[in-house]
């Protein structure tokens, strides 16, 4: 069974706390007074040099995925360090789980979990879809669930919230809604706890639970 397969039987009653179940829609308004935005864009600009001098962190929390009208949900669980990245999902339900491992620099991945064994390749993006349907781009999902645009492509758009935080950005064809965040906590920066990444026939949704950043 394919791992689309087993999320879509075992995780069918999986709550996600309105990870699975929130639309696009952002409810706070738009910034758009000129200074308020560019002091908008200032503090983004250091939230975003901040993080990238933290290159070691993790999250975990829910996903949920769907991909021209098939999908499934479960556990999400993202280690970073440096340009290397391990990330498992599981269903608690059937007690199966995957892990994708790799590398942003080599562009190496692995795919673990999988019914006839690991599959291995040199994009992360294509091995998901070939293996499970998803349509999830790994490589830019490094940076924008932490909220900031993905250095390597251009941005077509960014939104602010009216509380100076992103609102929205676009790359690449996705539009990344942020629907909630954390607090700051210490020297830390505010971090997502919701968002939704879409594009035609493809959403990829994330809740989290905790961050690990550096220490406080």
């Amino acid at each position: 069974m394919k791992v689309l397969g087993f999320l879509l039987a075992g995780l069918a009653a999986l709550s996600m706390a309105g990870c699975a179940t929130r639309g696009p829609a952002v409810d706070s308004p738009m910034l758009s007074d000129p200074e308020a935005l560019a002091a908008a864009q200032a503090a983004q600009a250091t939230r975003a040099a901040w993080l990238a001098s933290q290159p070691d962190w993790s999250f975990a929390g829910r996903v949920a995925v769907n991909a021209n009208g098939k999908g499934g949900s479960g556990r999400i669980d993202w280690q970073q360090t440096g340009t290397a990245y391990q990330v498992a999902l599981s269903a608690p339900v059937t007690r199966q789980s995957w892990r994708l491992g790799g590398d942003l620099q080599t562009r190496a991945a692995r795919l673990d979990g999988l019914e006839g064994g690991s599959r291995e390749g040199l994009d992360a993006d294509r091995l998901l879809r070939e293996a499970t349907g998803w349509d999830i781009p790994v490589a830019s999902m490094v940076h924008w669930a932490r909220g900031v645009a993905d250095p390597s492509a251009a941005v077509e758009g960014t939104e602010y919230a009216a509380d100076g935080r992103v609102r929205s950005l676009t790359q690449q064809g996705w539009r990344v809604d942020y629907l909630d965040w954390f607090p700051a906590e210490g020297t830390q920066p505010v971090m997502p706890r919701r968002m939704e990444a879409r594009r035609q026939g493809a959403t990829v949704k994330v809740a989290v639970d905790q961050w690990q950043l550096a220490p406080q």
